[in-house]
């Protein structure tokens, strides 16, 4: 377990309450534009099935909402991996994972199946009858992904972790947590620091340890040898220390939880994190009770724990009909990030019902 001693806990305290702003104005990744034209890019779709292996029965797999998906690119192709819903389960239904590809960024093919599923495994336990959600992916210097996903047993929300080599097949490793005192605690969206390579998120080592933000009330974080197991950084009483939590007043008032994989840039790691507006007075009046809109911060490279700056307001946030009506209401969460043919595309769900993209151009000296 790695510990904390108190100097550096009253350090993190004073820098997340004051970071001072000691890199450039443009730090942060914007300019991002929705494709109205395009969007929302994958809908719910009611003919295709599936035949839950556990069950046994014939399920409408992406009939109900499509929604939060992760992207990738392989070989010029860009891929998606999205949470898709059926309309069986007590849980709001039992969610897989699906993929389709584009060659544009904007028009997708799907493969008929899901990809990624509850099953009679060893993960059953953690994944049925929720199902698997929100999977966010990097790759390792061997172009193997590695998959973080949230599994819902319909009591626990647990951090889970898979593998890869072609995107189609996976193997599960269970709990993304090495210990069983962190297994049994919720968690949710792990956030792999990851570098730019060749336009591809590969996960990246610093002082030896790769790391991970996750949380979806406060921010935490991870490291890990491997990628596959990994151990939550705790303070001196064994507690996960935040490294980012909500602010009263702002559009990130009530909870804040990782987007796509935090990438390392010429400023520091830079986090795209989603967050949703305050449901009491703690509220962002500006922005309806609930909404949940996406901001960025940015940690030290060298110490990920602490924060160097963070954007006083939110870059994106729902205003079209596909991002305010739906399953949830107001919702726009963000978990892809592609540089793709000379552009970053962003990926997010849209009132956790449709999945819609935005696009930016490239900005030279990002990443040097």
């Amino acid at each position: 377990m790695r510990i904390f001693p108190l100097i550096t806990l009253l350090l993190l305290f004073i820098t997340a309450c004051n970071p001072e702003q000691k890199v450039p104005t443009d730090w942060q990744l914007t300019g991002f534009i929705k494709m109205d034209a395009n969007n929302p890019v994958l809908t719910p779709d009611t003919t295709t099935l599936f035949v839950d292996p556990i069950k046994g029965d014939t399920v409408k797999w992406e009939g109900k909402d499509v929604f939060n998906p992760a992207s990738v690119v392989r070989n010029d192709t860009l891929f998606l991996l999205y949470r898709a819903e059926d309309f069986v389960g007590r849980y709001n239904g039992t969610s897989r994972i699906g993929l389709a590809y584009s060659l544009d960024g904007l028009h997708f093919i799907r493969y008929p199946q899901p990809v990624f599923f509850p099953q009679e495994d060893e993960a059953k336990i953690y994944e049925w009858e929720g199902g698997a959600e929100d999977p966010r992916i990097v790759e390792d210097e061997n172009g193997r992904y590695i998959m973080t996903y949230t599994g819902y047993d319909g009591d626990l929300a647990r951090l889970l972790l898979a593998t890869s080599n072609d995107l189609i097949n996976w193997t599960k490793y269970g709990s993304a947590f090495a210990r069983q005192e962190d297994i049994d605690h919720w968690s949710k969206s792990g956030s792999i620091v990851s570098e730019m390579s060749d336009g591809r998120l590969m996960a990246k080592k610093i002082n030896g340890q790769y790391w991970m933000y996750f949380g979806d009330t406060d921010l935490f974080l991870a490291t890990s040898d491997d990628l596959t197991k990994w151990t939550p950084v705790k303070d001196a009483d064994g507690e996960w220390i935040k490294v980012l939590s909500p602010r009263e007043g702002k559009f990130d008032s009530d909870l804040v939880e990782p987007g796509p994989p935090a990438m390392l840039t010429k400023n520091g790691i830079l986090l795209i994190y989603n967050s949703r507006n305050a449901l009491d007075d703690r509220y962002d009046p500006t922005l309806a009770h609930g909404t949940y809109s996406a901001g960025q911060v940015l940690f030290d490279p060298e110490h990920p724990e602490q924060i160097l700056a963070r954007a006083e307001d939110y870059f994106f946030t729902p205003d079209k009909d596909y991002e305010i009506t739906g399953q949830v209401n107001n919702v726009c969460f963000l978990e892809g990030l592609s540089l793709y043919k000379g552009q970053w595309f962003v990926y997010y769900g849209t009132a956790d019902s449709k999945i819609a993209v935005a696009v930016a151009p490239e900005r030279d000296g990002l990443f040097n």
